[in-house]
């Protein structure tokens, strides 16, 4: 073999050998980037719930180290995105962030709603509850409920139609209760999450709406719409001029509805444990807190087992509730 037939196989080989070992780097890289996570949210971008969830992404991923996607599934509630989770391989790879309508309510007013929590899902960890509030459009004169009350009755012969984030809902519980109590025919208008409805609200296409506290907060204190009563006991800090439905008379209400993440039932442990703690921190950050506190939420975390307790005792109220109002499952 001659010099220069020597050089080139020489030039070939490490070519060859630098090759390799630009794709080994390559492939380990791969292999040690993780995946993301996908935080199903049940409703559209542009509500509360969508809010909150891409407040906490935010911080999980830094605290993680690994991405942190939300990915709404808007729809029946919350179903399809409850739907998305039972059917998610159990590898920490998909958590489902929600409301207390998706695990304890949805399950009592639908017949099939192709999922059970306690078999399917496992609690990961809480960090907020919050109150349901009622509202009135900008459109509307009343100042206060009594008011709206008022109006009901002398503009609609008393008979008003408020909207719903979700049919069979808490709020639409809330307003059968309302108009009963109040002697008005108050008709519930669901729909397809908070933001649709709230574009119907600014628009004065409907005049008043029941939802959570965050749902309303922003419009409420840009004096877009008037939030004129909260449920509960308490007045809230973010709205404290509003009065509690329990100073009205409203009573039964005390156990607050509750945020949380869950999880496919089977998800490792590990994985749980880590997730909520990662939780804890963020939760306890100064900016998340006072970001969901003046969003309406009472910030707090939840280890699983403190959130599956709630989910419990929640669950039990509001199957006294329906049971008495005659509601039957569809």
């Amino acid at each position: 073999m001659t010099t220069t037939s020597r050089r080139s196989l020489l030039s070939r080989l490490l070519r060859t050998g630098a090759l390799a070992g630009v794709a080994l780097t390559m492939g380990l890289a791969c292999a040690q980037t993780p995946k993301p996570i996908r935080l199903l949210v049940g409703f559209p971008p542009g509500g509360g719930t969508d809010a909150i969830a891409r407040t906490l992404a935010e911080k999980l991923k830094d605290e993680l180290g690994q991405p942190v996607v939300v990915e709404n599934r808007p729809g029946a509630g919350g179903q399809i995105a409850a739907q998305a989770l039972k059917s998610a391989a159990p590898d920490g790879t998909t958590l489902f962030l929600t409301h207390d309508h998706t695990i304890s309510i949805l399950p009592q007013v639908v017949k099939n709603p192709g999922f059970d929590p306690a078999r399917d899902f496992v609690p990961v960890g809480g960090f907020a509850t919050f109150v349901n509030a009622f509202a009135v459009s900008g459109g509307t004169p009343a100042k206060s409920f009594t008011e709206y009350v008022a109006w009901v009755k002398a503009s609609g012969g008393g008979k008003g139609a408020v909207g719903i984030p979700a049919p069979a809902s808490t709020p639409e519980f809330l307003v059968k209760l309302l108009g009963q109590k109040y002697q008005i025919d108050l008709v519930s208008a669901p729909y397809r999450g908070s933001a649709p409805m709230m574009a119907d609200m600014l628009g004065n296409q409907i005049g008043a709406g029941v939802a959570s506290v965050q749902d309303f907060i922003e419009n409420h204190k840009a004096g877009k719409v008037r939030v004129v009563g909260v449920l509960g006991t308490r007045r809230q800090a973010a709205m404290p001029d509003v009065p509690t439905f329990d100073e009205m008379g409203l009573k039964g209400f005390e156990d607050l509805p509750y945020y949380g993440i869950y999880a496919p039932a089977g998800t490792p442990q590990k994985f749980i444990a880590d997730f909520s703690a990662a939780l804890a921190k963020v939760v306890a950050m100064p900016d998340v807190r006072d970001h969901l506190t003046a969003m309406g939420l009472t910030v707090g975390h939840m280890t699983p087992q403190q959130l599956g307790a709630r989910e419990k005792a929640y669950t039990e109220a509001w199957t006294r509730i329906i049971k008495t109002s005659g509601f039957v499952a569809q």
